[in-house]
């Protein structure tokens, strides 16, 4: 079948609250700063209540999410699969979806089945990003929500880590991938969350080996998924176990491995001020470059373009059209 479109992807879709904080406001509300912390509804009211003096900024999102868009932004073409209800919040998801132009037409589930997964964004000065996650109905997200047609049309199916926190959610996963090797689609995953690697270490080994082409990890995912202390060493280790790994090192860029070879790219200089959304927005650069048929060093130089892009603004989601840089970049 002729592929249409560069990427096929999976994820939770999250309505994303965003806001900058100081570190008094992290510590005065008892927050676990750094990473992503799934709560309940209650707990997102009291600190939505907490931030009220502040202007607070709302996105679609969800990791994989963020990374479609930022295909789109490349210039390239995309379809998502995600849950939503029929809320405010899941036609504010599909709107905005859809006019950063990702394909996104799954039904969602009654209002009375639970709201749209949201999430509450905080970045300190420091560029740290601390979440607080309600998944609502994005858990709902099932096989059969998985178009093997969609993904026949697709060069890549994209589905992200954190799928694997439920049972329904982890079955569609698999679904997803086992749909890419059938239907002559590259299937590619993302670890998403060092608590997931630890959590699941046994069964992400099985996947990345049986499912997988292509993985991408940052680099304290990358040592606790292998258990050693050196990234070099890791990078040789997961290799071993599939075809490409790229492996994002901060502002160092990122190490790509491409079969069993080990190669460094490295990153831009920027100043950062909000690290939210940089390794999703490198597997978009990545990804599209390995849709047009890049090799994988040029294909981590992209993505470190996009990830050193995302930083420098307040979110996880581009929003300039980054099309007629790509040669450039490149050359």
């Amino acid at each position: 079948m002729e592929k249409t479109t560069d990427v096929y992807g999976v994820g939770n879709a999250i309505v994303d609250t965003l806001a900058f904080v100081d570190d008094d406001f992290i510590r005065e509300n008892d927050l676990k700063k750094g990473g992503m912390t799934l709560s309940d509804s209650g707990v997102q009211a009291q600190l939505l209540s907490a931030l009220s003096h502040k202007s607070l900024e709302l996105r679609s999102g969800g990791s994989a999410a963020n990374t479609m868009i930022g295909i789109a932004r490349s210039g390239g073409s995309g379809f998502y699969t995600g849950k939503v209800a029929r809320d405010p919040n899941g036609e504010f998801y599909r709107k905005d979806l859809l006019d950063a132009g990702i394909h996104f037409d799954v039904h969602p589930i009654a209002e009375s089945e639970g709201p749209t997964g949201t999430c509450v964004v905080m970045t300190t000065p420091d560029a740290e990003r601390t979440m607080y996650t309600h998944l609502g109905v994005s858990v709902q997200l099932a096989e059969n929500d998985i178009d093997p047609e969609r993904i026949a049309k697709s060069r890549y199916v994209y589905v992200e880590g954190y799928l694997f926190d439920g049972e329904g959610p982890r079955k569609a996963c698999y679904k997803a991938l086992e749909e890419a090797r059938k239907n002559d689609a590259i299937p590619t995953f993302t670890f998403s969350d060092p608590f997931l690697v630890g959590r699941y270490k046994e069964d992400l080994h099985a996947l990345v080996r049986d499912y997988c082409d292509v993985v991408f990890m940052n680099d304290e995912e990358a040592k606790g998924f292998t258990e050693m202390e050196s990234l070099e060493e890791s990078a040789k280790y997961i290799g071993n176990i599939v075809d490409t790994a790229f492996i994002t090192n901060g502002k160092k860029g990122a190490i790509v491995v491409h079969k069993k070879e080990v190669f460094e790219v490295p990153g831009f200089e920027v100043k950062a001020i909000d690290t939210n959304g940089a390794g999703d927005a490198f597997a978009a650069g990545a990804l599209f470059a390995l849709s047009k048929n890049k090799s994988p060093q040029e294909a981590a130089r992209w993505g470190n373009f996009m990830a050193s892009e995302v930083v420098q603004i307040h979110g996880a989601r581009l929003d300039k059209d980054y099309s007629s840089k790509f040669q450039e970049i490149l050359s």
